[in-house]
Order: structure tokens, then sequence, then C-alpha cells
């Protein structure tokens, strides 16, 4: 199976319980936004990846499905 790198957005929040709502706060955007980004509608910015991996505690890499290691920040 072809892994796409935006299936690893809602996974990831997923996983922590997070809703889009919190994430659009976070990021200053809608939930719709949220959702297009993670559906593949449209890319997110560097900088958008960079504050959701700090915020979960996560690799740029694994964020973005690079690689499986989640290998955290702290």
């Amino acid at each position: 199976m072809e892994f796409t790198y935006y299936k690893r957005l809602r996974e990831v929040r997923e996983s922590k319980h997070i809703t889009q709502t919190e994430i659009a706060e976070l990021l200053g955007t809608t939930r719709q936004q949220i959702g297009k980004w993670e559906n593949g509608v449209q890319k997110m910015g560097i900088d958008k990846y960079i504050i959701l991996a700090r915020y979960y505690n996560v690799s740029l890499d694994y964020l973005a499905g690079l690689t499986d290691d989640i290998r955290s920040l702290s």
C-alpha cells in the first residue's frame, strides 16, 4: 500500500485525541482547512509542519510520513 504524506497528519492528531478545531486554533486557521490538509486536497506549508511536530512532540520526518520512527523531540 502506498503511503501518502498527508495521512500522517490525521493519524497523529487522532492518536492524541485532538480535534480538528483544536488544531485549527493552534495554527490560526479553520477546521475546514485542516480537513483539506488531512485529505491531501491542499498542501500544508513547512511552517505549519514545524508547529505541529513541536506540538505533537514528534519528528518532522515522522509527521511527513518519511519514516515510521516517531523519534520524539524530548
